[in-house]
């Protein structure tokens, strides 16, 4: 008998880690000597137009690079598939050709939005008597997937996130006598702060940067903050300020709202320091810098957590492991067994739990006057970044990763 094909596909936003999953699936079916695995190019995108790469070409070399490249090798794609009770025809071209490919499973490799994809895919190949196992592998750099302690994605970039803001912090520290004072770096957390939150692990002694942290989590009321900004700098001679993009005002709106929304109805947001900064020169008059870390804390292989890269592979061959064990409807999960030492295993969550779901950072983790992090915070951020993945570097100094073109020939 023939064995199942598995098709793999990368969605939404991709991270430092991703392909480190791919390499678990690929890896784990290998050794069990399964079918191959297909990976869909372009994402959902690819597989619905019938563009799929069977990684069987990739040997142990390309695989070890494949495992420190940073984006996604294969493609990715934000295309939303619409309810299969008012519009099935996606659905029915999907199933088509997962059955002409001879293939038993599909592993979504995405965030929360990804997790609903995978979800109604699930439900519409049990409701047409096609049996397929929909398995959804976690991924997001904002660290807000219900369902799982972490998500692989977010560790890295974390650590880019936190070393970023140290070291600015040092170059503003070292010119503010004479000149900046203020210097503000955006990140990444529409409506969760937990890579804001991340630059908090800066903090060792009192009067340590960041000195404000804007949580998406808080309104934001521009005296407060502007006090919290005179006061840091009077104290300590300059201030450092990590912002989330997805902060808003006491009327629940962005401060830095785009004109445009995604295929999932989500705000394109992006250029709050700007305002941030722009505020403090106009109110306080003191020189500012601003920062958006935008694509390079989700691109930032040469910072990995190693702690993310040995997660994002773990999910991957759980996936695998889970098809084995003809489970379907479920996500990998990853679940914190201990804090220190920092300890986790995988587990199978359903895809219901994980669906169109944000956890965000939770009132605890959040200082009484808005602006830094609790202990419990720092508990639960520590391990999460902790450990260093580097690529191999060529004779060139550049690392050495493999060079993937947008159409994912890789």
């Amino acid at each position: 008998m023939t064995k199942k094909a598995i098709v793999y596909a990368q969605s939404g936003g991709v991270t430092a880690v991703i392909n480190a999953s791919a390499v678990g699936v690929i890896r784990a079916a290998k050794q069990h000597n399964l079918g191959p695995v297909l990976a869909a190019q372009d994402g959902l995108t690819g597989l619905l137009n019938d563009q799929l790469i069977d990684t069987r070409q990739l040997d142990d070399s390309a695989l070890s690079r494949l495992l420190q490249t940073p984006g996604g090798a294969f493609g990715s794609s934000r295309l939303k598939l619409p309810d299969p009770d008012e519009d099935d025809t996606p659905f029915a071209k999907l199933v088509a050709v997962l059955q002409a490919h001879n293939v038993g499973s599909l592993l979504y490799n995405g965030g929360n939005d990804s997790a609903d994809t995978c979800l109604k895919i699930d439900r519409y190949a049990r409701s047409r008597g096609f049996d397929l196992q929909c398995i959804a592998i976690p991924k997001t750099i904002d660290n807000d997937l219900e369902g799982t302690d972490t998500a692989p994605g977010f560790g890295s970039a974390a650590k880019y996130v936190a070393v970023s803001t140290l070291e600015a912090s040092l170059d503003v520290a070292s010119m503010a006598a004479t000149s900046t004072k203020v210097f503000v770096l955006e990140v990444m957390g529409r409506h969760a702060g937990w890579l804001a939150a991340a630059a908090g692990l800066v903090q060792r002694d009192p009067g340590d940067p960041p000195h404000v942290i804007l949580f998406p989590e808080r309104p934001f009321v521009p005296e407060q903050f502007l006090a919290a900004v005179e006061a840091a700098v009077c104290r300590h001679g300059y201030c450092s300020v990590v912002v989330s993009e997805g902060i808003r005002d006491e009327a629940g709106c962005f401060l830095a709202d785009g004109v445009s929304s995604d295929a999932f109805g989500h705000a394109q947001l992006g250029g709050v320091a700007p305002v941030v900064a722009n505020l403090v020169q106009a109110q306080l008059g003191v020189k500012q810098h601003w920062a958006v870390s935008d694509y390079l804390q989700r691109a930032a292989r040469h910072v990995a957590s190693a702690t993310d890269v040995a997660q994002a592979l773990a999910v991957g061959s759980a996936a695998v492991d889970f098809v084995q064990q003809g489970l379907s409807g479920v996500m990998v999960g990853i679940q914190r067994d201990a804090d220190e030492p920092y300890q986790w295993s995988t587990v199978a969550v359903p895809l219901s739990a994980v669906a169109n779901r944000e956890k965000k950072v939770p009132d605890h983790f959040i200082t009484d006057n808005g602006f830094g992090i609790t202990e419990s915070c720092r508990r639960y951020l520590r391990p999460l970044i902790r450990g260093e993945a580097y690529p191999s570097f060529g004779a060139d100094g550049l690392p050495e990763y493999l060079r993937h073109g947008r159409r994912g020939a890789i």
